[in-house]
């Protein structure tokens, strides 16, 4: 069995490390994780010629770009080579794992099959967990991941991802669960990569939003600042809390409640008003007021306590009043137009948080004769074969713009785009690494995000930002620490 590529410097060393230690692998988006992949599954089943070798990635999509690349870049006959999800009969499943050297799989096909006594992983010899930032307490991967170090006989961990998350709590986590004791990181900038690495040009569009905007905008903050002096009946006296320490105070007192505090359900429910309303402003700011209108007609319908709390405010109607009265486009969308006139010869992606925003911007694109299509999640409407024409109909040039939800930032084959832009930034620092690699893969790109001047666009974006610098310090000095001692006891 011998690999059908050239493997480049860096992965050729990560492969020393990996071939030695359970190992975490941090290669940034279109740097080569899967060969790194490759070359370890052919040393292994050299190693041990009557093993196995399984893959777990968390989309049958993703898992069958697994199979296509042992297929195109290894020796190893295609018949024994096998995708194994769900989709197909356990019975057959079953023939598939006693046939098959390299098995690709979804981890919940695996786990289920485990709990049901179908497979054994004792004579695998790797275990690859790609996305492996997906690896908290409760995934499938862990489950796997810990019953392979019981039943294996000759075990190796391989665990992939562009980035594990921003904070050693993060880290630390994904090392314990899938018992990780080396890191392989490399970013654009170091000095094996750089010779690999495409131009990557980043830039921002800010806008200001308009009066009407800002109105509404007010409005809702003074309605917000009320529901947080609430809180001070509960000890909370911090003015300013972020979503995260909001709901971090949801879980704090579903806690009290449980334990028989039966006033902590008031405070459940103004948690929830608080949210309602953050929610609220975080769509006038990024989205635009059509989005809010649709989100407070949802609203309407509700009967909750904590609905009705927001429907008490004095300043309610007159927020609804402002809102119907109000029909011009948030300002992202005319910069998002005019972008994309400058750049009609480029193949481009847009990356919008909300299913509601995407179709907006694509009805807004057509409208501007744009040639766009738009790819959204099973869940939201479209199955897996239309993803994949969409995908098609992308990559052929019949369309040059696609604009997608989170779907695109990973799982799926999407072409190389010479463009990203992100409709509004995103706090998390994995999300933002894994857009921003649709682009400069094999040929240089640019990135652009459009931000609204003084709205959590700006916190965002720096949140995301100051995160990934943290993760890649960390991940370094685990990196350093691990040449003199063990990575868990520097973690711990």
């Amino acid at each position: 069995m011998e690999i059908r590529f050239i493997p480049r410097k860096y992965q050729e060393t990560i492969f020393k490390s990996t071939a030695n230690k359970n190992t975490l692998v941090v290669l940034p988006t279109g740097l080569g994780k899967t060969n790194c992949a490759i070359m370890l599954a052919i040393h292994r089943l050299k190693l041990f010629p009557n093993s196995k070798v399984l893959i777990c990635a968390p989309t049958r999509p993703l898992c069958q770009q697994h199979v296509n690349s042992f297929t195109n870049l290894t020796d190893i006959p295609k018949d024994n080579i096998a995708l194994y999800t769900g989709m197909i009969k356990k019975e057959k499943r079953k023939t598939l794992w006693q046939d098959s050297k390299v098995i690709v799989a979804t981890p919940q096909t695996i786990k289920s099959d485990l709990q049901d006594g179908a497979i054994s992983l004792h004579d695998v010899s790797l275990l690859c967990i790609d996305e492996a930032h997906r690896s908290k307490m409760r995934y499938a991967s862990t489950y796997i991941a810990s019953i392979y170090m019981q039943q294996s006989k000759n075990p190796r961990i391989l665990a992939l991802t562009a980035s594990p998350g921003g904070t050693k709590e993060k880290i630390n986590q994904i090392c314990d669960n899938l018992f990780i004791s080396d890191v392989e990181i490399r970013t654009y900038q170091d000095k094996d990569v750089l010779p690999y690495v495409q131009e990557r040009k980043i830039s921002w569009r800010k806008v200001e939003l308009p009066e009407s905007y800002k109105k509404i905008k007010n409005l809702l903050k003074i309605m917000l600042k009320e529901l947080l002096s609430r809180l001070e009946s509960y000890g909370i006296q911090k003015k300013n809390l972020s979503k995260k320490e909001i709901l971090e105070l949801q879980r704090r007192f579903h806690l009290e409640l449980k334990a028989g505090k039966k006033a902590y359900f008031n405070a459940i429910s103004l948690i929830a008003s608080i949210l309602k309303i953050s929610h609220a402003l975080e769509l006038i700011e990024t989205q635009g007021v059509e989005q809010l209108k649709s989100y407070l007609t949802r609203l309407e319908k509700e009967t909750s306590k904590a609905v009705l709390t927001i429907k008490n405010f004095p300043s309610y109607a007159e927020l609804k009043k402002l809102v119907q009265e109000t029909s011009c486009e948030h300002p992202k969308m005319l910069e998002l137009l005019e972008l994309i006139n400058q750049n009609k010869t480029s193949r481009i992606i847009v990356f919008a948080n909300f299913r509601e925003t995407v179709d907006r911007i694509y009805n807004f694109l057509k409208l501007n004769n744009i040639k766009v299509v738009k790819l959204i999640g099973q869940k939201k409407g479209l199955k897996q074969k239309e993803q994949i024409s969409v995908i098609k109909d992308f990559a052929s040039g019949k369309y040059n713009v696609l604009i997608c939800t989170s779907i695109g930032e990973e799982g799926l084959d999407i072409a190389e785009a010479n463009l990203a832009i992100f409709y509004e930034p995103v706090a998390s620092e994995i999300r933002t690494i894994q857009r921003a690699g649709r682009v400069a893969r094999s040929m240089p790109g640019r990135i652009i995000f459009l931000i609204t001047k003084r709205t959590r666009d700006e916190a965002y974006y720096w949140s995301a930002k100051r995160k990934e610098l943290t993760m890649k310090r960390t991940l370094k000095e685990f990196k350093n620490k691990n040449q003199s001692k063990d990575l868990h006891d520097f973690i711990k």
